[in-house]
């Protein structure tokens, strides 16, 4: 086991009780959110990882070491920390703050600079940022650059307390995707504190859920939805929170449709014109010539530029919102009625678009989330494949005349 607390208790002078009797393992590569009310003991018992609070008992170990027996500087040193006011120096550049820890272990300065041109192509900012100082890059991109220093000594274990609290909904979510894609990428194990369900569902592969300095339940986002340990538990999800995929369609990949238009940035405007026309729609993805998705256009950008520009890469949004085939139809869901979209593209593990999922083809999941306990008396197997087909249907419905002659449909941004 990676990682192991056991028995793990911390009493402040005064004889308050912050952790009681806390015992957790975490496996390599996974992805543990810690998540409670103010005062539960999650921050607590997340320093106590890196030594920053001492336990009062119990032990913690790392890779089978016991860390009360190892120096507490270079335990930190092996650890990632991304904190919520992300803690850049402000009188260091990009490329300073990024190597703060491969410095300290004297790692040549050719291996740094190029550490750090790697690690600022993973958060997809501009390499000309490294010679930046924090002052001149928006509260997004700083958050960005305090992840990745925390992944720039290539550390195994990478703890972040509440790093996206004071940003925006629309940043937060763009962060959150991009720590999941490191974390899966990279395979690296990370302790993330939050105070957020929504955050905790979406990123995490493991949630522990805490009152009071005690554990009230460990399971995965799935099996706290469907089966909260206690009232506590309940109370923390929220009765609002309805959408709790049904047990056969769990993933976009699932109720996707695969029919959509495409068309590559060297193509003409009146090329894209002609689709738009031909399909009856209003909007076209952008994808380069291997089928990566590089952004979308829609008919107001050929109106307003049809005089001046020739080509699709010319007027191009790249600022494109997709999922992922395989993120959970909650978290989608939740994002599609949020930001008021259609339709969204939906791409691969290696950003291929490989379809689209739209707002009709998630009715039978919403009635389901609402209705289902109520229906699964008098519905069988056969009438839940049906709902699940009239929804296909009706969000085929919606793309009628979208599909070409290769078999490629549209209107999704």
């Amino acid at each position: 086991m990676f990682l192991t607390m056991e028995h793990l208790n911390k009493t402040y002078s005064g004889g308050k009780v912050a952790v009681e009797d806390f015992n957790l393992e975490i496996e390599k590569g996974e992805f543990v959110c810690f998540i409670g009310t103010s005062g539960s003991g999650k921050t607590t018992t997340m320093r106590m990882i890196n030594r920053m609070l001492q336990q009062t008992s119990g032990t913690i170990k790392i890779d089978g070491k016991d860390i009360s027996e190892l120096d507490p500087v270079k335990l930190r040193r092996k650890i990632g920390y991304v904190i919520q006011n992300i803690g850049l120096m402000p009188h260091m550049t990009i490329k300073q703050n990024i190597n703060i820890v491969p410095k300290l272990l004297k790692w040549p300065q050719e291996k740094m600079d190029e550490r750090a041109k790697e690690m600022i192509k993973l958060v997809e900012l501009p390499e000309e940022f490294l010679d930046r100082y924090p002052s001149e890059l928006s509260g997004g991109q700083q958050q960005r650059i305090g992840v990745v220093r925390a992944l720039a000594a290539d550390q195994d274990l990478i703890l972040m307390d509440e790093p996206f609290g004071a940003l925006d909904p629309i940043t937060r979510e763009a962060l959150q995707d991009l720590v999941k894609d490191l974390q899966e990428r990279l395979g690296k194990t990370i302790i993330f504190v939050t105070h957020d369900m929504d955050e905790a569902l979406n990123l995490a592969t493991k949630i522990v859920v805490m009152d009071s300095g005690q554990i009230m339940q460990v399971a995965t986002p799935d099996e706290i939805l469907r089966h909260p340990a206690n009232e506590f538990v309940e109370n923390l999800l929220g009765h609002d929170r309805l959408i709790q995929a049904k047990p056969s369609i769990t993933t976009v990949g699932q109720v996707m449709l695969t029919n959509v238009a495409s068309i590559t940035p060297d193509r003409l405007l009146k090329e894209a014109l002609k689709i738009m026309h031909d399909r009856r729609v209003d909007s076209l993805l952008v994808t380069d010539s291997g089928g990566t998705l590089k952004g979308y256009m829609d008919i107001e950008d050929i109106d307003y530029n049809f005089k001046t520009a020739t080509s699709v890469g010319d007027v191009m949004h790249t600022d494109v919102f997709y999922v992922s085939s395989e993120s959970l139809i909650r978290d989608t869901v939740e994002r599609i009625l949020k930001r008021g979209f259609k339709n969204v593209p939906v791409v691969d593990k290696d950003h291929h678009l490989v379809g689209i999922v739209t707002r009709a083809a998630l009715v039978d999941i919403v009635y389901d989330a609402l209705w289902g306990d109520d229906d699964k008396s008098s519905t069988s197997d056969s009438e839940t494949t049906s709902q699940s087909a009239t929804a296909k249907k009706l969000a085929n419905d919606e793309q009628t005349g979208a599909v070409d002659d290769n078999g490629q449909g549209g209107d999704a941004k």
